[in-house]
């Protein structure tokens, strides 16, 4: 069963504070999760940016939808308690809440107009509902698809330029992640590029306490064990770590080795262009959003 809409969870949410008392938002939340049977794992599905729990999201996004409709209010900082108007509505006992329902309200009729840039759009019934995501998931899975295809743009441009160029990506990524101070913290380069031995070898620290030793390959198939298992055994001391980067992918058996090797990290090509991403790495920021919210230390008297 997939997690239920914003839509869908402001009925029940209305319902559960119906008797007058102030609730807090965890209490309600966790109330709709049990009448809903959310499992722990859907407890746990974090919006794209991880910053928020999808079922917590959708949650506040009914909470706010009902606040500006006038059927609850917040008391004071966390909490909601019911309006009259709200009580008027239960007593309706209508089938749900959605917000075509909530059209009839004058106040979210202002709300949803002033949030489609003063667009009077409140005849258009039809686009209101039944959108399973709220704005704020809309717009992190469209940022995240932005980045799916950013990420399969750089990996060709990775596999256009040569494996020298992309054993110097590997060290700028890694600079960048925080491994070492400088490119010349880059100890050892063991020979050409492309060869079965070390690419290089990086501090792990400042100041050099632990070591990282580097394998880079520009490849199209995939890696299978064995190289891994040469990569493992050119690490000759069990307290280095090692990080086997390619532009491809693993093979089942490669992983399955891979973890049983604790200090061996592989990454596969989606991955790296993730990072290279993360980290401004080959990469320029075209346009900058910021998603901002209440401050509510600011109104606390």
């Amino acid at each position: 069963m997939p997690i239920p809409t914003y839509e869908d969870l402001m009925l029940p949410f209305l319902k559960y504070i119906s008797d007058g008392r102030e609730y807090s938002f965890r209490d309600i939340v966790d109330s709709l999760a049990r009448e809903f049977k959310i499992t722990e794992e859907e407890k746990r599905e974090l919006l794209p940016s991880g910053n928020q729990a999808v079922f917590d999201n959708r949650a506040g996004w009914g909470k706010t939808h009902l606040k500006k409709s006038g059927l609850l209010c917040y008391p004071k900082r966390g909490f909601s308690k019911i309006t009259d108007k709200g009580l008027e509505v239960l007593r309706q006992n209508p089938d749900k809440i959605d917000n075509k329902y909530l059209m009839q309200f004058p106040e979210f009729a202002e709300f949803y107009k002033s949030s489609n840039n003063g667009k009077d759009k409140t005849g258009d019934v039809s686009r209101l509902s039944g959108t399973e995501k709220t704005p704020e998931e809309t717009l992190e899975y469209l940022i995240t698809d932005i980045e799916n295809q950013l990420a399969n743009e750089l990996l060709e441009k990775i596999k256009s330029n040569s494996p020298e160029f992309f054993e110097k990506l590997v060290i700028d990524l890694l600079l960048k992640m925080g491994y070492g101070s400088s490119k010349h913290d880059i100890l050892q380069n063991t020979g050409k590029s492309g060869d079965e031995g070390i690419d290089g070898i990086i501090k792990e620290d400042e100041l050099g306490l632990s070591k990282i030793y580097i394998q880079a390959k520009r490849w199209q198939g995939t890696i299978g064990r064995p190289k891994i298992q040469e990569f493992v055994g050119a690490i000759d001391n069990k307290t280095h770590k090692g990080v086997f980067i390619t532009t491809s992918c693993y093979s089942a058996e490669a992983r399955e080795y891979a973890d049983t090797k604790p200090s061996v990290i592989l990454i596969d090509g989606k991955k790296l262009a993730k990072l290279m991403i993360k980290h401004n790495v080959g990469v320029t920021v075209k346009q900058a959003y910021e998603v901002k919210k209440i401050d509510e230390d600011f109104f606390t008297d």
